[in-house]
């Protein structure tokens, strides 16, 4: 079996429901209200504005890790099913990872933020892989704020192991964030987060959900990753659903309530 981090069922399943198709195609329209993303200029990142009520000034962030051999196309479609405040102005980045060796699958090459030797979380920690990883991610957390949003005003998220990346960094960036959304994921170099974390976001509302049934990263992974954050003093909620390593429309649901409340200044 490949091991991978992506959530193709779900997405498969939204671009069925809405247009009868199993893929989603680009377009040229940036204003979000139901229609789809454009090509951002960044390296095949995916970017969508949801902004119904025509804002003048996007006021929030967030920028949306996808799995390994996933693409940037994977969560851009399942914004329209957050149940976002429509009275919100925000901004979805969904960077593209390189393509690199993953040493669990053979050595093929396929999208990945790190590299992954096997299943165990030891296994899972390649630190100069996750070191470039988390580098992007400040990047474009730095690019959104030259964009005029402040860094307490985005949110670092991800699905498996854009999910660990987004914790990684959280844990250990200068910027303060409104809140870390991990999905179906782990705490990687748990052991060493007591040393190496900034505490700058020890405040910062973090929502981690995961699949019950999930053979790539096991539930009890994604709790155990959970239960270290909160010995370190980390404000996490944690949810599980009836479903494998994926997400489900009751996750996007309860994802974008966590928005909603977030930017409505709720947690």
């Amino acid at each position: 079996m490949m091991y991978r981090g992506c959530c193709y069922t779900a997405v498969m399943l939204i671009s069925t429901l809405l247009f009868g198709c199993s893929k989603v195609e680009p377009t040229n329209n940036r204003n979000f209200a139901g229609d789809f993303p454009d090509m951002n200029a960044r390296e095949g990142s995916r970017e969508v504005i949801f902004n119904p009520a025509n804002k003048e000034k996007i006021e929030h962030a967030v920028i949306w890790l996808h799995g390994l051999g996933a693409t940037a196309d994977d969560f851009p479609p399942v914004v329209p099913y957050l149940g976002l405040d429509q009275q919100r102005a925000i901004r979805f980045v969904f960077p593209q990872a390189p393509s690199r060796p993953i040493s669990i699958n053979g050595g093929m090459v396929m999208p990945g933020w790190y590299d992954i030797a096997g299943t165990s979380i030891g296994d899972k920690e390649d630190r100069h892989g996750m070191q470039e990883s988390q580098a992007m991610l400040e990047a474009l957390i730095a690019e959104q704020i030259e964009l005029g949003i402040p860094s307490n005003k985005l949110i670092a998220a991800g699905f498996s192991q854009g999910g660990a990346v987004a914790y990684y960094t959280a844990l250990r960036s200068k910027h303060r964030l409104a809140g870390v959304l991990a999905l179906s994921t782990y705490l990687p170099f748990a052991t060493q987060a007591a040393e190496e974390q900034s505490k700058v976001n020890v405040d910062t509302p973090i929502f981690a959900a995961h699949g019950e049934i999930d053979p790539m990263v096991p539930v009890q992974m994604g709790k155990t990753s959970v239960d270290a954050l909160q010995s370190l003093g980390y404000k996490v909620a944690w949810k599980t659903y009836p479903m494998a390593h994926e997400v489900n429309m009751d996750e996007l649901k309860d994802i974008g309530s966590w928005i909603n409340q977030l930017y409505a200044g709720r947690l």
